[in-house]
């Protein structure tokens, strides 16, 4: 059931806040309730202040008395949430939201992620341990500087690659090449992919062609995220689901990917001036 931790003394006080690598943040938030739900693929609601916009960030880790979250700055609010410090408080910290991640027992699983999705897998990856399934865990970023937690991941993966576009590290190009290449060669029961639309997107057209049934967590633009809005709308098998409450993870071969693709274009505009004027009351 979602809930939102009660603004009642320090509960939604910041406990760590890091740069991981360039532009992706670690945020470790004080919760009385949202872990005790938490489960793998959901996701929780913030603001960083009282007039701040409502954003969705995937659960990537919590414990008795914390949720950690890991996000990419990008505007606005992204840029608010990078500028918190230890101690200081969010506005609202609301979940878990979503529906978890399917639990499958005895497959065999490629999991993808990239930029913020490298943090996302790692829970997942955990939950699909833990139920004795074998994982190959691929991370993937422009260079090898942008790559983070390989301990971390891992530690619950039987295999475990690297592509880097620029081939510093691991293998040379893209998510493409990497998978026409491995799935020729290997047996996979399920591709599980995190990471920006153009990764789902690349990773879902690229299994298509070999039958592998692909689950991707998408990011469409929300709002609310209990589904009384219908803003995160996407159409999947033709149907129109909610990513807040119907996903936000979706079979990759039946996202309509040209609608969400256009949905998310709508604000740039408006997200840019956001961005521009934020920029210039904060830094003159």
């Amino acid at each position: 059931m979602p809930c939102e931790d009660q603004r009642n003394g320090n509960r939604y006080k910041i406990l760590k806040r890091e740069q991981v690598v360039p532009n992706i943040h670690l945020l470790v938030v004080q919760s009385e309730y949202i872990q005790k739900n938490a489960r793998a693929g959901e996701f929780v609601v913030v603001r960083a202040d009282e007039k701040g916009e409502r954003v969705p960030l995937n659960l990537v880790d919590w414990d008795d008395g914390s949720v950690s979250l890991l996000f990419m700055v990008v505007g606005t609010s992204t840029s608010k949430l990078a500028a918190l410090n230890k101690d200081d408080e969010l506005a609202t910290l609301a979940g878990p939201l979503g529906r978890p991640t399917e639990i499958v027992e005895g497959k065999r699983i490629l999991c993808i992620g990239g930029c913020y999705g490298i943090g996302a897998l790692y829970p997942v990856l955990r939950m699909f341990k833990k139920h004795n399934n074998t994982i190959a865990t691929v991370i993937e970023a422009r260079s090898e500087f942008l790559l983070y937690w390989q301990d971390k991941l891992g530690k619950y993966s039987d295999e475990f690659y690297e592509i880097t576009r620029d081939g510093s590290r691991g293998y040379p190009g893209h998510v493409h090449g990497f998978l026409v290449d491995y799935l020729k060669n290997n047996s996979v029961d399920l591709v599980y992919v995190q990471g920006c639309t153009y990764l789902t997107y690349v990773a879902s057209e690229t299994t298509r062609p070999f039958n592998v049934k692909t689950i991707v967590g998408l990011n469409p633009i929300m709002v609310d995220g209990t589904g009384m809005c219908g803003v995160c709308r996407v159409i999947v098998g033709g149907e129109v689901k909610f990513g807040c409450v119907d996903g936000p993870e979706f079979d990759g071969h039946k996202v309509d990917w040209d609608t969400l693709i256009a949905r998310r274009r709508i604000y740039i505009k408006e997200e840019v001036y956001s961005l521009s004027f934020y920029e210039c009351e904060r830094y003159g």
